[in-house]
């Protein structure tokens, strides 16, 4: 169910026996990469604790429709926002009746009304309460106002009965609601993205940097995660906000970036080195600031150079693709499948710095793929749309 990935579910427990089992629906949610948070009914809490559902989910469990935790006290129009999917698992005949007649009562029929994602709901009771008219009724409602049913199945029932009214099974239950999300280019696979410059220290108040702005590594996350990518950035200095769904471990030199790239590179199935890393840093870093001297008008600062993060990276490598990119300023190509043999890449994307057009800055950018087999050149286009061309290139050809 890798299409899960990244997408948010809202999972409503209602009263009733079947509670414990959405348990086991939070477990298969969170195996499937999805993020989920729990709503419960005051009914629900008499059958499973909040708690227990907090610690499944790892995210604070909803229960009080006017919170004052919530932003504006509107927890109702914040969950509704944040929902691809709703899921009323087990989903009671009171709130079945509750839903079908568009009352606003309580925290679960709020966001119900409020939500534009679809609503699933997994009818769970008893047989006798199924089979009542009213209930088919307010359940026959309910499938008007395209609410999507799961169930119920037919079985043994915990009072003893036997007949339809049976919670369906959670991996079916997660399964049908999986079918709603299209499997993406890079769906489940994780994703470390580089992005941004990195800033070497002279002094208290100086710095060696580059002109890179992030955009292109920003972008990229985004596309990765829009195919169903589990993404995360190290990023270097910049004035961007991180995409939604991505995390991000802010650095700034390349030291720092190296040691976190190192820290967390073997749970990554794909790296792509975006990040502008200064080729060199001081060799001394001043604890107080260089004071300007009257006499002489050339200041001297020894360099040493950085290490390589991709092509470390890139030798080291197990199962993982590893990506650059080469900032060329001539002879694009060229240069561009030297570091890729020299450094052992996957696929090197190039571009021509020179161009003031594109690049550093612009929300534009012209490249070149390059493998050891392929060479694919994109002209012209915006950033975010080269992104995408770029995911797509990765999950055809890599």
């Amino acid at each position: 169910m890798k299409q899960l990935a990244n997408k948010h579910i809202l999972l409503c427990v209602t009263g009733g026996i079947a509670a414990y089992k959405a348990a086991e629906i939070i477990r298969l949610f969170k195996t499937s990469n999805a993020e989920i948070k729990v709503l419960m009914t005051q009914a629900a809490q008499e059958f499973i604790t909040p708690l227990t559902m907090q610690a499944l989910s790892g995210n604070l469990v909803h229960t009080d429709l006017l919170s004052t935790e919530a932003e504006a006290a509107m927890g109702h129009i914040e969950l509704a926002r944040w929902s691809d999917a709703i899921l009323i698992a087990p989903c009671s005949a009171n709130s079945i009746a509750k839903l079908a007649e568009g009352r606003g009562d309580d925290l679960m029929t709020t966001v119900c009304l409020a939500a534009s994602c679809p609503i699933y709901i997994a009818p769970a009771m008893n047989q006798a309460m199924w089979a009542d008219s009213r209930t088919q009724i307010n359940f026959n409602k309910l499938k008007e106002n395209k609410f999507i049913s799961i169930g119920p199945d037919a079985g043994e029932q915990a009072c003893g009965d036997e007949g339809f009214g049976r919670m369906s099974e959670p991996k079916e239950i997660v399964k049908i609601v999986s079918k709603k999300f299209s499997t993406g280019l890079v769906a489940g696979k994780k994703v470390l993205i580089t992005a941004g410059p990195t800033r070497e220290k002279i002094d208290p108040v100086r710095y060696i940097s580059n002109r890179s702005s992030g955009k292109m590594g920003y972008s990229l996350a985004e596309a990765a995660r829009d195919e169903g990518g589990i993404v995360t950035i190290i990023s270097g200095p910049v004035e961007l906000k991180t995409p939604e769904k991505v995390t991000r471990y802010d650095v700034e030199s390349a030291d720092e970036m190296m040691k976190k790239v190192n820290e967390i590179i073997d749970q990554f199935d794909i790296f792509i080195a975006t990040a502008a890393v200064a080729d060199y840093k001081p060799e001394e870093y001043q604890n107080q600031k260089i004071k300007k001297k009257e006499k002489e008008s050339i200041l001297h600062i020894d360099l040493i150079e950085n290490k390589d993060i991709l092509k470390s990276i890139a030798k080291n490598k197990k199962e993982i693709k590893v990506i650059g990119f080469a900032a060329e300023t001539q002879d694009i190509v060229e240069n561009a499948k030297k570091k890729l043999l020299e450094k052992e890449l996957d696929l090197i994307i190039a571009n021509d710095v020179s161009d003031k057009t594109i690049g550093f800055d612009s929300d534009e950018n012209e490249v070149y793929l390059i493998t050891k087999k392929t060479e694919k050149k994109i002209d012209k286009v915006s950033k975010k749309k080269l992104s995408r061309n770029i995911i797509n290139f990765i999950a055809k050809n890599l």
